[in-house]
């Protein structure tokens, strides 16, 4: 019923906001990681809160079934669409009922997609160093893996007759593979840092990409040499995208800026700061090329008309709890500001985020909060929560303490800190 009131909502809600104008779509419990524009101007939004977002005006449709963080979303036609996170796992969507397919999974997170021409095929860049590939025409074939890399893969495009994949990955390289065997093809280039992010364009015999070490270059496709480097003293490039045509390309870092490059002059068109705290992570443009859309660590996905972007809002202009230096908090509710808040809230009621509510916290047995899909080890374990258990998740670690958690890796070491959090969690979390 749920749903299909949504889908009735969408039907009826008016458009979103049009070129050249500011706006924000917010609704999602925590970072927007993902973001892919429609050809009708229909947003999808991926976020740390296991969700993806379809925006078509008014309400979103929320697409469910991720187990954690998604990091990346594509529309594969107006009717479809695949995303991937730190699941490991490949979700197909159908955009008109809400309802997805597992499609499989890889042996680590899934950082990005690529549709192919036509939309047959999927590739998906993976940290367990390989890359896969997924039929839609028949999602139940099995997906074909393609290894090589001597690190993670971060981001793959497929050539525009689709028979050529390239890839980048954290081990500094560029490569290339034919996508019909999976043949190795050879190296274009190799940055000495990680690459992030890659656009290509075949036709003007380019392909640009973003690296750890703040790298912007475009290359040569014919010998890898460099057409041009726009590197800027930021690091690391963490977001690309290609304006219509590949006019345009939006690059975002982990300083918070966005900048505007026009590929023909491979000149500087907009430079502007997005946000003054923490990255900018995803970007994607309008069809129409008239706003640049982004997502960081705001919950909302923001979008800046082209002309005039640096004299709008920002993003994360408040504090957020994470990143909140807490001066003025107690030790333990420090702890939670910057280990907890951004999965967790405190209060009774549903959430949209990575994890469930703490309310009622303490006695309760872990992997029992209705509504919320937990993993299957957190379900089957027999472990209550109350200070020794909580002390102990974040003395060994989430994923010693618990294996096969959805919790993010991470510890407080020092026993001080963790008495703290116990102490604040008690009296915060408190049942009526």
């Amino acid at each position: 019923m749920l749903r299909a009131a949504l889908i009735a909502g969408l039907s009826l809600a008016p458009p979103l906001a049009g070129a050249g104008e500011f706006f924000t779509l917010e609704g999602h419990g925590g970072p927007v990681k993902g973001i892919a524009a429609g050809p009708q101007g229909e947003i999808l939004t991926a976020s740390f809160d296991n969700s993806v977002g379809l925006w078509r005006g008014g309400e979103p449709l929320w697409l469910e079934g991720h187990a954690a963080a998604v990091n990346t979303v594509a529309f594969v036609d107006s009717n479809r669409a695949v995303s991937a996170g730190d699941d490991f796992a490949l979700f197909l969507w159908n955009l008109e009922t809400g309802q997805g397919q597992r499609l499989g999974s890889h042996k680590g997170k899934v950082m990005s997609l690529a549709v192919s021409p036509g939309g047959q095929t999927i590739a998906s860049a993976s940290w367990d160093g390989s890359i896969g590939i997924w039929d839609l025409e028949d999602p139940g074939v099995e997906a074909r893996f393609f290894t090589g890399h001597d690190a993670g893969v971060n981001a793959v495009a497929f050539s525009e007759d689709g028979e050529t994949l390239y890839s980048g990955s954290a081990d500094g390289t560029l490569r290339l593979w034919r996508v019909a065997d999976g043949t190795a093809l050879g190296q274009l280039a190799n940055n000495g840092f990680g690459i992030n992010t890659l656009v290509l364009n075949e036709t003007a015999g380019w392909i640009a990409y973003g690296g750890v070490d703040g790298a912007t270059k475009a290359l040569s496709l014919s010998d890898g040499s460099v057409i041009a480097d726009l590197t800027l003293d930021r690091r690391p490039i963490l977001g690309m995208a290609p304006g219509p045509g590949k006019r345009l390309l939006a690059v975002g870092d982990g300083e918070g800026y966005i900048s505007l490059i026009d590929t023909e002059t491979w000149r500087f068109t907009l430079d502007f700061r997005a946000t003054l705290r923490g990255p900018v992570w995803a970007l994607a443009f309008s069809p129409d090329g008239g706003n640049v859309h982004a997502g960081g660590l705001d919950d909302a996905m923001f979008s800046w008309p082209v002309e005039g972007a640096g004299e709008r809002p920002q993003m994360v202009e408040g504090e957020r709890s994470f990143l909140a230096s807490g001066d003025d908090v107690s030790n333990g509710e420090r702890q939670f500001q910057r280990k907890c808040s951004i999965c967790h809230t405190l209060g009774p009621g549903e959430n949209r985020r990575a994890g469930p509510s703490l309310h009622a916290l303490f006695g309760r047995r872990a992997g029992t909060v209705p509504g919320y899909s937990y993993s299957e080890t957190l379900e089957d374990s027999e472990i209550v929560w109350g200070p020794e258990t909580i002390d102990a998740l974040f003395d060994l670690g989430p994923e010693v303490y618990v294996a096969g958690t959805k919790m993010p890796m991470q510890r407080i070491v020092k026993a001080q800190d963790r008495a703290d959090l116990v102490d604040f969690l008690r009296e915060a979390t408190r049942g009526e």
